[in-house]
C-alpha cells in the first residue's frame, strides 16, 4: 500500500505572516514539520505543496536547499492542489499535515499507518480530542478524488477533508482511539499567532530536539501551566 504525506504550506497568513519559515530551534518552524513527517513509518513520500503567489518563491527555494520535493499549485483552492499534487505519485492513500504544526504527532501518525493498512478504508476518524497542532489527517486517493469531483462549497476547497466529515456516510471509516496521554484539547500547540510563536519557541528552546516526542511535549506543557497559558486565550478560526 503506497501512503504519502503531503504538508500543505505557504508563506501567507493574516494573523502571522510568514510564518512556517520562522527560526524555531536551530533550525525554522518547516524543518520541524518535514523531519518529523519523515519519521512516519508507512509514508514513502513526504511533499510540500505551495502557491504558485510569487510570495511563496520562498518555500520553493526552502526546498531546493534541503532537497524535499514540493509541488505548486492553487493558493485558495487547496483541495486542487492536493489532488494536482497526488496525482504525480498516484498513491493508494494521502496523509494531511498542515506547516502550522511543528510538533505534529510522528508516533500516532505510525499507528494510523498501521491501523489503515489493516482496514483499508476511506478515511481514520479520531476517537477523542487532542491538543491542536499535532493531529494528521489519512484519507484513501480514491475518496479524494471523489471530494473534488463533488465538494464544491468554499469550505470544501479550503478545508481538504471537509466534505467527507461533512457527509461521512458516503465514505467507509475507521477508528483511531487516542490515548489518553493525548487526551488534552485544552493545549494548543500550533502556529498562527505571536503568542503560539512564544509558545512554541519555549518548547523548542527547552527540548532541543526536533524530534522530540509529542508525548513528552504535552507533559511538558501539564508540567509548565504558565507556559501553556501563553497562547491559551486565542480562538482558533472557525471553518465558514
Amino acid at each position: 500500500m503506497k501512503i504519502i504525506c503531503i504538508i500543505q504550506a505557504r508563506m501567507g497568513s493574516s494573523r502571522l505572516p510568514g510564518k512556517i519559515l520562522k527560526p524555531l530551534g536551530n533550525v525554522d518552524v518547516l524543518t520541524y514539520d518535514v523531519e518529523r513527517c519523515k519519521q512516519i513509518k508507512g509514508v514513502s513520500e513526504v511533499i510540500v505543496a505551495t502557491s504558485t503567489l510569487s510570495q511563496d518563491d520562498a518555500i520553493e527555494e526552502w526546498c531546493e536547499v534541503h532537497q524535499i520535493k514540493y509541488f505548486r499549485g492553487s493558493e485558495n483552492d487547496v483541495l486542487d492542489r492536493y489532488v494536482q499534487c497526488a496525482k504525480l505519485y498516484n498513491p493508494d492513500y494521502v496523509m494531511r499535515v498542515t506547516s502550522d504544526c511543528p510538533f505534529v504527532d510522528y508516533e500516532m501518525a505510525s499507528e494510523i499507518v498501521t491501523l489503515m493498512e489493516r482496514e483499508q478504508k476511506d478515511i481514520v476518524l479520531l476517537d477523542g480530542e487532542l491538543p491542536r497542532g499535532l493531529a494528521v489527517e489519512l484519507i484513501s486517493y480514491k475518496a479524494l478524488l471523489r471530494i473534488h469531483e463533488v465538494g464544491q462549497e468554499a469550505r470544501h476547497r479550503e478545508h481538504v477533508t471537509y466534505y467527507a466529515y461533512e457527509f461521512l456516510s458516503e465514505f467507509t471509516n475507521a477508528t483511531y482511539t487516542v490515548s489518553e496521554n493525548r487526551l488534552v484539547p485544552e493545549l494548543r500547540i500550533t502556529l498562527d499567532t505571536d503568542e503560539d510563536y512564544e509558545l512554541l519557541k519555549t518548547v523548542a528552546d527547552y527540548f532541543d530536539n526536533p524530534l522530540i516526542s509529542s508525548l513528552d511535549v504535552i507533559e511538558y506543557l501539564k508540567e509548565h501551566p504558565e507556559i501553556a497559558k501563553i497562547n491559551a486565550h486565542i480562538e482558533q478560526k472557525p471553518v465558514i
